[in-house]
């Protein structure tokens, strides 16, 4: 069976792939590419069922890496935009405090904000009543760099720019086999189409730890599917709010909470909750996949996992089954809302890496070899973030070959 030769092979056509298609082309205009994706079109799944936010980055750790890649991402997705014809808009995001434990959290994102440098301000209840009657606090930071898009239309924008510098973006193209040898690695696809290439990048997302032991690495990880479903409000609710609306986050658990989102389309969505998933890639409420049940059970990270957080995970459940429980969630901080404003639902997957340990990955985790390098956790904000997260990626791909293990 003949092979395609290229430089370089990417799979997976979620942002953070195009985003590597894209930095590899401006770095090497003349190198091939060939970027493999599965599905019907790019972007269809975190990327495309985010919550579309711009984030400034106010809730990472000043100096560390998440804090500088959110920052950097959020203006280069915005110049991204402006370059390419892509709306978004700049409407800022305010942090709501509604008891006085938040009001102390609050305190310490107000520094965590100054000291990440993201431009801020401090609003008073009453401020806070002025310009968003429907919402109710005791106090909120106003972040005001946050922003909202459309982060399939900047998938689509990067795959036209990769099509005209001559990449070959080959969608419905399932990866089934993986083979490093000495000087190339070989990829074979669900059409029985094979490729060849000097280096692989692999941007799998949901399916990191599956294409990981595909290509033969030790993948500690598991990927464990968090659902975070929302409810979009009726369109006579579209101007409820004029900002983002967001709960002071709780340190205690790894999601941010429900809140309010400005969608660029019009749409205002309440959500995500943070629910155990049956499914990696089921969107339908009750989505059941064997194979990803399977995976989980089999897997004694999850159930330390499930242990730890057993408390919290019961209440997300509750909160999922209950639309009365979930509205009481937002009813927090915006007590106008009824049972009946809650109109379609929809929902996102989190592809949570898990390690054998129960610790939930946070972090960068990345499994490499000789000729691979795998992505096997990009935190969030990854979309906010992809610009920048894919010049990390290709810097360290210049890097191989390296002893084969995995770095965090």
């Amino acid at each position: 069976m003949s092979e395609t030769d290229y430089r370089y092979c990417i799979v997976g056509g979620g942002i953070v792939g195009l985003a590597c298609a894209l930095e590899i082309s401006e770095r090497e205009p003349q190198a091939g590419i060939v970027l493999l994706e599965k599905e019907d079109e790019f972007g269809l799944h975190q990327t495309g069922h985010n919550s579309g936010v711009i984030h400034a980055g106010i809730y990472y750790q000043p100096g560390s890496l998440k804090a500088r890649l959110c920052r950097e991402g959020a203006e280069a997705t915005k110049r991204f935009c402006a370059g390419n014809a892509i709306p978004f808009e700049t409407c800022g995001k305010l942090l709501v405090a509604t008891d006085e434990a938040e009001m102390e959290r609050m305190a310490a994102l107000e520094a965590r904000a100054r000291d990440n440098d993201i431009a801020y301000e401090p609003v008073s209840a009453e401020r806070l009543r002025r310009i968003e009657p429907n919402i109710a606090g005791r106090g909120a930071l106003l972040i005001k760099a946050t922003g909202i898009v459309d982060y399939r239309r900047i998938c689509l924008a990067m795959a036209e720019r990769l099509r005209e510098r001559g990449a070959r973006l080959a969608l419905r193209t399932p990866v089934t086999f993986i083979a490093e040898e000495d000087r190339r690695v070989v990829v074979g696809t669900g059409g029985g189409e094979r490729f060849s290439a000097d280096r692989l990048i692999a941007c799998a997302g949901l399916q990191s730890d599956r294409i990981a032991r595909l290509a033969g690495l030790e993948a500690r990880h598991r990927i464990v599917p968090f659902r975070g479903e929302y409810y979009t409000l009726p369109a006579s609710k579209r101007d409820i709010v004029r900002h983002l609306i967001y709960p002071i986050p709780d340190p205690d658990l790894p999601f941010l909470g429900i809140h309010l989102t400005r969608m660029i389309d019009g749409r205002v969505t309440v959500g995500p909750n943070a629910v155990l998933g049956f499914s990696r890639e089921g969107y339908a409420k009750g989505s059941v996949r064997p194979a990803d049940v399977a995976s989980m059970a089999g897997f004694r990270g999850f159930w330390a996992m499930a242990r730890r957080n057993w408390r919290s995970g019961a209440s997300e459940f509750a909160n999922s089954m209950s639309r009365a429980r979930y509205l009481e969630q937002c009813r927090k901080y915006c007590p106008s809302l009824t049972l009946g404003d809650l109109g379609a639902p929809g929902a996102g997957i989190r592809a949570q890496a898990i390690l054998p340990d129960g610790t939930l990955v946070h972090d960068f985790l990345f499994l490499e070899s000789e000729r691979m390098l795998h992505v096997c956790n990009a935190p969030s904000p990854a979309a906010t973030s992809a610009m920048p997260i894919a010049a990390m990626i290709v810097n360290k791909l210049a890097t191989l070959p390296t002893a084969p293990g995995s770095s965090t």
